[in-house]
């Protein structure tokens, strides 16, 4: 399962606490996957694609406990990959209108509007449950490397309603016009934990956040891995610059002739030729520092480039 998948497989089986807040959910499910289709004559019905049919089937209950029936349809998408889609039909009777317009979906002219009044989100609990439609309808989410979440909207003024949201509970999202569609969205961990968290999907957030972190582990495991690999190089090339050095040096007679210290140094180097410089310091007698058996090892190569 995706990212996304799991977001909305948890917040399908979240069940409203309040009337208030299934009117919010309704609100926010169809602005963000809904559509109106006029029949003429006055009359209207109302339209939501989603992806998953868990979607589908709380859309279908949640206009049940208003009493509007709907039916839920299926088709396969001819783009892409040719996924099943899933379509709630609601025909647009005097009630099920009734209630579309307190969901604020329609008008009171029968017309769609792009975000519902102020009295449909004017709890912190609505506004939740109006994310958590809006996620259901329109979001998606992905991360953890590039972590993004976004929710979708058909025009600019439904996705600055969802940051609007969002921000009266402390969450910044950020809006984007893409022609066709607009989104509002959010980068980062801790704002998509906080739109997450308000739409009441815990598991999504503690799911995510655990992605991130075995994420960051593996990079840092990778960065460490490769900085030792670089270090045993950059080891393994000085050493054997230094055996050279003192290959040399032993060759034309000049090391029995130089100090005891550059001596003892050059065959520790030779009988330990893998050992790092902290390592021969040890092994000195009497013991020295690192930075001694490094300046030592450097003479014996420029002696030996002389």
């Amino acid at each position: 399962m995706s990212l996304s998948e799991d977001l909305r497989s948890e917040l399908a089986a979240i069940v409203p606490r309040s009337e208030c807040d299934r009117l919010a959910e309704l609100s926010g499910l169809f602005h963000s996957a809904g559509s109106v289709h006029l029949r003429g004559r006055g009359e209207v019905a109302v339209h939501v694609d989603v992806a998953d049919s868990a979607v589908a089937r709380r859309a279908f209950s949640l206009l049940r406990s208003f009493g509007v029936s709907s039916e839920i349809r299926t088709y396969r998408r001819r783009a892409f990959d040719g996924a099943t889609r899933y379509q709630l039909h609601v025909a647009g009777d005097e009630h099920a209108v009734q209630v579309l317009h307190e969901a604020g979906i329609l008008s009171a002219g029968l017309t769609p509007l792009a975000s519902p009044p102020r009295r449909v989100v004017a709890r912190a609990c609505c506004r939740g449950a109006y994310l958590r439609g809006a996620l259901l309808g329109g979001g998606s989410l992905s991360g953890p490397r590039a972590p993004h979440l976004e929710l979708r909207s058909a025009e600019p003024e439904g996705a600055n309603f969802f940051a609007r949201i969002a921000a009266a509970e402390g969450v910044e999202l950020r809006i984007a016009d893409r022609g066709r569609h607009a989104i509002a969205y959010a980068k980062g961990i801790d704002a998509i934990a906080g739109v997450l968290a308000l739409a009441g999907a815990g598991r999504a957030v503690l799911l995510f956040e655990e992605s991130a972190v075995m994420s960051a582990t593996r990079s840092r495991a990778n960065r460490l891995a490769n900085a030792d690999h670089a270090n045993l190089v950059r080891t393994s090339r000085a050493a054997h610059a230094q055996l050279r050095a003192v290959e040399r040096l032993r060759r034309s007679g000049e090391l029995a002739s130089l100090p005891q210290r550059l001596q003892e140094v050059a065959e520790l180097r030779e009988r330990h030729p893998t050992l790092s410089l902290r390592e021969l310091a040890l092994k000195c007698r009497p013991p020295a520092t690192k930075a001694a058996v490094h300046r030592r090892l450097q003479k014996l190569q420029q002696l030996a480039a002389i």
